[in-house]
């Protein structure tokens, strides 16, 4: 009785699980695809892709200083400058 119960609760447990795989196999498959797409789009310029390259860039720099750092960097002046 025991062990019936125990092979229940692991396929209860599994069926999530398994769902969950599939899905994220099925969604993944597609990524490369969806990118290819979206470096054909006419708006995506090289220009386009630097700037938000540099944006990316500072607002790491803006984490990493703010994980360096003891002060609240939320709490300074709005218009701060590095």
């Amino acid at each position: 009785m025991a062990a019936r119960r125990w092979v229940v609760a692991v396929a209860r447990a599994a069926l999530p699980v398994g769902a969950g795989l599939g899905l994220w196999a099925a969604v993944g498959a597609g990524e490369p695809r969806r990118q290819e797409a979206l470096k054909a789009l006419p708006e995506v310029t090289s220009e386009l892709l630097a700037q938000r390259r540099h944006h990316n860039e500072l607002i790491m720099a803006a984490l990493r200083e703010a994980a360096e750092t003891e002060e609240n960097v939320a709490r300074r002046a709005v218009p701060w400058q590095k």
